[in-house]
C-alpha cells in the first residue's frame, strides 16, 4: 500500500493526523535543540564554589557560564547583593520559572499523544458506520471482498493514530526526564549556594524547584 493510498482511504481524520504529527515533530525538535545548547554546570562546581565565593569572584565566574542552575545563582547572588533575606524564596521563585520555560510545549504534546488515538478511533467508527450503511442498502447481500475491503479502510485511522501517538508519547517521557534531571541539578546547585550564603534562612528547605508537584506548563 502507498502512501498516497493511506491519505486517499483515510480521509479527513488521516489529514488531522498529519498535522498532529508535524506540529509534535516541531515542538520535540525545538525542545531537544533548548535543552543540547541549554549549558550545564562544571563538573568541579561544588569543590569550587567556596573558594570563588570567599574570593567574590562568583559573580564574574557565573557570567561565563551558561543554563538555569546559572540563572538562579545570579538573581541568588543579586538578591543577597540588595539585603533580601529570605533568599530560599527567590531561589524557588526563579527556578520555577526557569522549570516552566524548560517546559514550555510538553502540554500540548500530551494533548496531541493522548488524542491522536481517540481521533483515529473516530475515524474507524465513521468509517464502519459508513460500511453498514452500504450492507443495509445492499439488503445484506454484499460480496464478502468488498466488506472486507470497507473495514481495514476504516480501522486505518486507528493505526495512523496509534502510529502517531505512541512515538510523541514515549519522546515526551524522555524530555520530561531531561528536565526532570536538570530540576534536580537546580535544586542541588541552590542548596549549595544558600548553605554558604548568611543571609539565607536556616528554617526553610532550600528546595527551589517543585517538579510534578503543583508546576506550571507553558504551552
Amino acid at each position: 500500500m502507498m502512501l498516497t493510498d493511506v491519505f486517499d482511504k483515510g480521509g479527513v481524520v488521516v489529514w488531522v493526523l498529519l498535522g498532529y504529527s508535524v506540529l509534535a515533530l516541531a515542538i520535540i525538535l525545538e525542545r531537544l535543540m533548548q535543552f543540547l545548547f541549554m549549558g550545564r554546570m562544571p563538573a568541579d562546581f561544588e569543590q569550587r564554589l567556596p573558594e570563588v565565593l570567599a574570593s567574590g569572584e562568583l559573580g564574574e565566574w557565573l557570567t561565563r557560564l551558561k543554563g538555569p542552575e546559572t540563572v538562579i545563582l545570579q538573581g541568588t547572588l543579586a538578591a543577597a547583593a540588595s539585603g533580601v533575606r529570605d533568599l530560599t524564596r527567590v531561589a524557588q521563585r526563579i527556578g520555577s520559572q526557569e522549570l516552566q520555560r524548560m517546559e514550555r510545549g510538553f502540554r500540548t504534546l500530551g494533548i496531541l499523544g493522548n488524542t491522536a488515538p481517540l481521533l483515529g478511533l473516530l475515524g474507524t467508527i465513521i468509517g464502519m458506520i459508513k460500511a453498514f450503511m452500504v450492507i443495509e442498502q445492499a439488503g445484506g447481500r454484499v460480496d464478502a471482498q468488498a466488506l472486507a475491503g470497507g473495514i481495514w479502510e476504516a480501522m486505518l485511522t486507528t493505526g495512523v493514530g496509534l502510529a502517531v501517538a505512541i512515538p510523541v508519547l514515549l519522546i515526551l517521557h524522555l524530555l520530561e526526564g531531561m528536565a526532570d534531571r536538570r530540576a534536580r541539578s537546580m535544586r542541588s546547585c541552590a542548596s549549595l549556594l544558600l548553605e554558604q550564603l548568611p543571609h539565607a534562612c536556616d528554617n526553610e528547605e532550600a528546595d527551589a524547584i517543585h517538579h510534578r508537584e503543583g508546576s506550571v506548563y507553558a504551552v
